[in-house]
């Protein structure tokens, strides 16, 4: 009998005003508003050099709000507008090739400052659906704190609150050489809503997926990830490959496959017929996570 697999992506938590919690630090423009993110969905090809990293969520509020994400990302990247229906059609690839019920250890998986010099510049601003997405290049944190603040009063928001904790992961990825921001603005009310994917490509010596940037959330969260590699990866030098879960085996993806997916995923890994992909697990306290995921 053939493993189906499912890809929930559940991020079942909820944290309060200026809270920020799963792949993101989020700030809310009105006070006292709670902002619920039931489901994360995640896709990462990843060719040793460079990333693309597909990312949709399930958001709604207990009242109408425009949200300030904030997303590290090791280098520069280009943000384009993705398809939602990638994570379903990869969901559906590994079901139909999975010979039998399986997870087992292996392949990636558990069982198995100074304020010298301007803040920051501007380098991309462009709405992307129900998105604003701004990227900012920021040389300290302090000029991350005054962006944010900038960026808010000119938005209406009259006393912006940027959550100590935020402020501390910000400084600590910029002491390990992250200068790159992603700001995405979202309006959400009481109704869940799937945003529209957005792709984000940037290089990177390891697959990254942010987590620690989520610390000012507070209960048990699960992650799931869609990881596509031309091989299996091994180190993990961020949280500890016990925290890594490997749902099912991993399954081996042509380039025609791949291509049906995703074009530029498939470009990016050289058009092989050999792609290995699988779906990853973490699950923890949220306030816990203290480190990235970050995988060779």
């Amino acid at each position: 009998m053939r493993a189906s697999i499912r890809f929930l992506g559940v991020l079942a938590v909820f944290a309060a005003a200026s809270g920020s919690w799963g792949d993101r630090g989020m700030i809310v423009f009105r006070p006292g508003t709670i902002i619920f993110e039931p489901t994360q969905r995640a896709m990462i090809a990843w060719n040793g050099k460079e990333e693309i990293l597909l990312l949709s969520t399930d958001l709604h509020a207990s009242q109408a709000s425009k949200v300030l994400e904030v997303l590290p990302v090791p280098n520069e990247p280009k943000v384009t507008k993705g398809d939602v229906e990638v994570f379903r059609k990869a969901v559906n690839l590994i079901n139909e090739k999975l010979p039998r019920p399986a997870a087992g250890p292996g392949a990636g998986g558990r069982g198995m400052t100074e304020k010298s010099g301007p803040g920051g510049e501007i380098t991309f601003h462009e709405k992307i659906g129900a998105h604003d997405i701004s990227v900012a290049h920021v040389l300290n944190a302090e000029g991350f704190v005054e962006w944010v603040n900038n960026y808010l009063h000119k938005a209406g928001v009259d006393n912006p609150v940027i959550p100590e904790t935020l402020r501390a992961s910000v400084q600590e990825y910029l002491k390990e050489q992250f200068a790159w921001f992603v700001f995405d603005v979202v309006e959400l009310d009481e109704k869940p809503k799937t945003n529209e994917a957005i792709q984000y490509r940037f290089e990177t010596d390891s697959l990254f997926y942010p987590l620690k940037i989520s610390r000012t959330g507070r209960g048990e969260t699960t992650v799931e990830l869609l990881i596509l590699t031309p091989r299996l990866l091994t180190q993990f030098p961020g949280i500890p490959i016990k925290q890594v879960e490997l749902r099912h085996q991993p399954v081996s993806v042509t380039a025609k496959e791949l291509q049906s997916l995703n074009e530029e995923m498939d470009a990016l890994l050289g058009h092989r017929d050999d792609m290995k992909l699988r779906i990853w697990r973490i699950q923890g306290d949220i306030e816990k996570f203290d480190k990235d995921l970050i995988a060779r």
